[in-house]
């Protein structure tokens, strides 16, 4: 077998091992954020407040890697670390792909 053939191979093993290719529920991921999310996010994923950020078409690893670090203390904020203690690996999976999902475009300015 191939060096390459071999290392894809222990690269899905290794994904597969961590659960990073888990299928999101992008249906559920809505309902959390509608439930959750909105107030600050917005279910848009266009931010409603100035202090949080625009989360539409930003990339899922990145929303799971970030809820991952609130949940365990990692990543501090005063709402944010609130908010993400009770999110179970499911939660932050199906949210994520939800916000990830959004399509944003944008404008150069002339």
């Amino acid at each position: 077998m191939a060096p390459i053939v071999k290392l894809l191979h222990f690269a899905l093993f290794l994904i597969a091992l961590t659960g990073v290719a888990k299928a999101a529920d992008i249906k559920a991921g809505r309902q959390l954020a509608s439930a959750q999310c909105r107030t600050c996010h917005g279910l848009d994923g266009i931010a409603q407040i100035p202090v949080a950020p625009h989360l539409a078409g930003e990339s899922e690893i990145y929303l799971q890697t970030q809820l991952k670090a609130f949940r365990s203390g990692k990543r501090q904020s005063e709402m944010m670390s609130v908010v993400a203690k009770n999110l179970r690996d499911d939660d932050i999976v199906n949210v994520a792909a939800w916000y990830a999902a959004i399509e944003i475009t944008a404008e150069m300015p002339e």
